[in-house]
């Protein structure tokens, strides 16, 4: 329900945003000590979860800018796809003139293999495997935003992944009528949607679609405290848990590596440690994974649960993966399919229809907030037999007493005399 109130309030206008901001070079390190600077991996309980678990078998899709070739990304893509209409057919060609290498950062944190002998970045999820589906932001695409993402969905799901990662956002909260369509055909069909909550650093107050979709795994930044991010983190009440947001590493796409920050690194974070869960336990279906997810997280000092900064918690992957967790029979996140039911049934409501024999009525709108006629307005049966009568009665008073005041005013001015002409 909470989702459900955040969607039907849409802002006037859809920006797309990248959620990572753009970082400087990371200066070469003879000693390599790349892997020490991935704070993440032992304050979030990742490698202690990698000695049960590093993904092997299931496929993350990065739905982003591409994902270039390096060393640590090589062996972790599989496959891949461009629906921008500009890119490379496998998905591996950066699209975009701005952040091209936004796709490969996102991909490097959730699977990166490293350049071998311990070396290199390593991703959350180092034995997962990254299907790269390139889409065109703004102007730099052929096929709208919103169809490209349809598609990449649908691509997604037919080609295996298990986890969908997105790292963007529209700041607004509601989204165009095909992603119903497209998000529900991953959730029907087992797969875990990771999305980034997004960035204040980037304009972003609140978080927007895809993050307010019912059923998505929405993400919010951390500093390297464990604080909620300034800049690089947004709020909402549709957050689900938090993941690590600033001073993060990425491979970009000729292979160097860089230093960066938003929920864009956020998102894949949790979408390796889902991995990890989905590789440990096959026999959970998606509602359960999110579920050990969220109900391992621990909650922000302070904060309630869930909360708008924090979601249900900070991320570990350790208990993630190995904790005893109840199951649960629906999606912790919400129902897409009812959300649609809902609010989308008014638009669709068959029109009355007449012919010689029979005449159908539609049936009545919903009685919710999104349906019910506002109580400033006056109804059919308002008009008919109140407001409209009245205004005749009032009418009829008002032309009634014009009259009376007309007659008073002569019979004065015949009474009154007249002063002598000069």
């Amino acid at each position: 329900m909470r989702r459900a109130l955040l969607a039907l309030v849409a802002s006037a206008v859809a920006v797309l945003v990248l959620t990572g901001a753009a970082p400087p070079p990371v200066p070469d390190d003879p000693t390599d000590r790349v892997r020490s600077a991935e704070y993440w991996l032992d304050a979030y309980g990742i490698r202690t979860a990698w000695q049960t678990s590093q993904g092997a078998g299931v496929k993350i899709a990065v739905i982003d800018t591409g994902v270039g070739h390096a060393p640590e990304l090589d062996g972790a893509v599989v496959g891949g796809t461009d629906v921008s209409g500009v890119g490379a057919a496998d998905g591996r060609t950066p699209v975009g003139a701005v952040d091209a290498n936004h796709g490969s950062w996102v991909a490097s944190l959730a699977a990166a293999r490293g350049t071998g002998n311990g070396d290199g970045m390593i991703g959350v999820a180092p034995a997962a495997d990254i299907l790269s589906i390139s889409v065109g932001f703004g102007a730099t695409s052929r096929v709208s935003f919103t169809q490209q993402v349809a598609d990449a969905m649908r691509w997604a799901v037919d080609h295996g992944a298990k986890v969908i990662n997105l790292s963007f956002t529209t700041n607004t909260l509601d989204w165009d009528p095909s992603w119903d369509t497209a998000f529900q055909y991953a959730f029907d069909r087992d797969v875990v949607v990771v999305v980034a909550a997004g960035n204040r650093g980037s304009g972003t107050t609140r978080v927007g679609a895809p993050a307010t979709i019912p059923g998505v795994l929405t993400v919010a930044g951390l500093d390297p405290e464990g604080k909620a991010s300034l800049e690089a983190s947004t709020q909402g009440i549709t957050i689900g848990v938090s993941a690590p947001s600033e001073q993060l590493l990425g491979v970009s796409a000729d292979g160097r590596l860089v230093q960066w920050s938003g929920t864009s690194g956020a998102a894949p974070i949790v979408a390796g440690i889902v991995a990890l869960v989905r590789a440990a336990h096959p026999d959970l279906d998606a509602n359960n994974v999110i579920e050990r997810i969220i109900k391992t997280a621990h909650p922000a000092t302070g904060a309630k649960t869930p909360d708008p900064l924090y979601g249900y918690g900070l991320v570990d992957a350790a208990a993630a993966v190995s904790a005893s967790v109840p199951s649960v029979e629906t999606n912790p996140m919400g129902s897409l399919s009812d959300w649609v039911h809902l609010y989308r049934r008014a638009a669709s409501t068959p029109q009355p229809t007449r012919d010689a024999t029979t005449y159908t009525v539609p049936p009545l709108p919903p009685a919710d907030a999104a349906s019910r006629p506002s109580a400033l307005l006056p109804s059919e049966g308002t008009l008919l037999y109140g407001t409209l009568p009245l205004v005749a009665l009032t009418a009829v008073g008002i032309l009634v007493a014009l009259g009376v005041t007309a007659a008073v005013r002569r019979i004065r001015s015949a009474r009154t005399p007249r002063s002598p002409s000069r």
